[in-house]
């Protein structure tokens, strides 16, 4: 499997944010994009999945699954974490997994491997910053799709979040896997670097 870019260009509010921008990324690998703020990280991950359009140039997927979009292939796991107050840590993994489709794996599984299985029926409202972030991981591994997504994948997390979060993507790029994450400090796994310009 291969996600490429060829010559992709965003412009958002009449701006241009970025231009004639090439990338590619194949199965077991991460890219960690990097640069200033405003230089466009978020917004090439978002044209990835879909949520934008790009003004030129082409994103491609070969060797993915024929009949499904390169958006239904993959996670975006944004630097907000979409979780509802209301609904208890189950319950909005289970609401991400109807919604998401496909293949679901065990829910309590997935919170136990990012370690919130003490907090299945607790309201989202009462996590702290780190156990939403984790919670939000926990989507990446209730339904599997190879292409993880990731702005900030690592905000609010501590250092053993950090270790925990790097071990779970080092086994999904084992898997055959690709990440594309946007960050402004190390992953913890082998990456290569894809270095957006722009003013800070």
């Amino acid at each position: 499997m291969r996600l490429s870019g060829r010559g992709v260009r965003c412009v958002r509010s009449g701006r241009e944010v970025f231009s004639g921008l090439d990338f590619e990324a194949s199965s077991g690998e991460a890219v960690a994009v990097t640069g200033p703020n405003g230089a466009g990280k978020t917004s090439l991950l978002r044209l990835i999945a879909g949520l934008l359009t790009m003004a030129d140039g082409s994103i491609d997927l070969e060797g993915g699954e024929a009949e499904l979009t390169l958006p239904e292939q993959a996670h975006y796991l944004g630097h907000r974490d979409a979780l509802k107050p209301a609904l208890s840590v189950m319950e909005n993994l289970c609401f991400w997994q109807n919604f998401l489709g496909g293949a679901a794996f065990d829910a309590a599984e997935s919170l136990a491997a990012v370690g919130l299985d003490h907090a299945l029926r607790l309201p989202a409202a009462y996590l702290s910053a780190g156990q939403r972030r984790r919670l939000s991981i926990a989507r990446l591994l209730a339904v599997r799709r190879p292409i993880w997504l990731l702005d900030e994948p690592t905000s609010a997390l501590d250092a053993a979040g950090q270790s925990l979060f790097a071990t779970l993507m080092n086994d999904h790029l084992s898997r055959g896997g690709l990440i594309v994450a946007a960050t402004h400090a190390p992953l913890g796994l082998a990456a290569r670097e894809l270095r957006i310009g722009g003013t800070a």
